[in-house]
């Protein structure tokens, strides 16, 4: 059975950081891409960030460039989030997806992330930044 566990959200003041994980199982990790996304009540997910099989490439989008850094340990079978200087506007449930290698090479090429390459989701995690 595939699964997708998501952890390490919470609440942080704007400025702050927090780091993500998301532990898989049930399937061949280092097979798969990983991917973030993000949602607020009545707006569409928004892909964040991915990363590759073997963690050699990575995509962000322009919302995430220059303060959310992804990274995966493929021994521990982990995707790690890591963000920095949080904004109220990051605020959102977060969520991660596996998908296969179109999901990094189509969001590097057309500058978003695709959901239709998304092959399975997990739970999410609430991110509230606030004062």
């Amino acid at each position: 059975e595939v699964q997708l566990q998501a952890s390490g959200g919470g609440l942080v003041q704007p400025g702050g950081s927090l780091r993500l994980s998301c532990a898989a199982s049930g399937f061949t990790f280092d097979d798969y891409a990983i991917g973030w996304f993000r949602q607020t009540p009545g707006k569409e997910r928004e892909g964040v960030a991915c990363i590759s099989s073997v963690g050699s490439s990575a995509y962000y989008a322009d919302s995430a460039k220059g303060r959310f850094s992804i990274s995966r340990d493929n021994a521990k079978n982990t995707v790690y989030l890591r963000m920095d200087s949080l904004k109220p506007e990051d605020t959102a449930v977060y969520y991660c997806t596996i998908g296969g290698l179109m999901m990094l090479t189509t969001a590097q090429a057309m500058g978003v992330m695709d959901e239709t390459y998304c092959d399975f989701w997990g739970q999410g995690t609430q991110v509230t930044v606030s004062s």
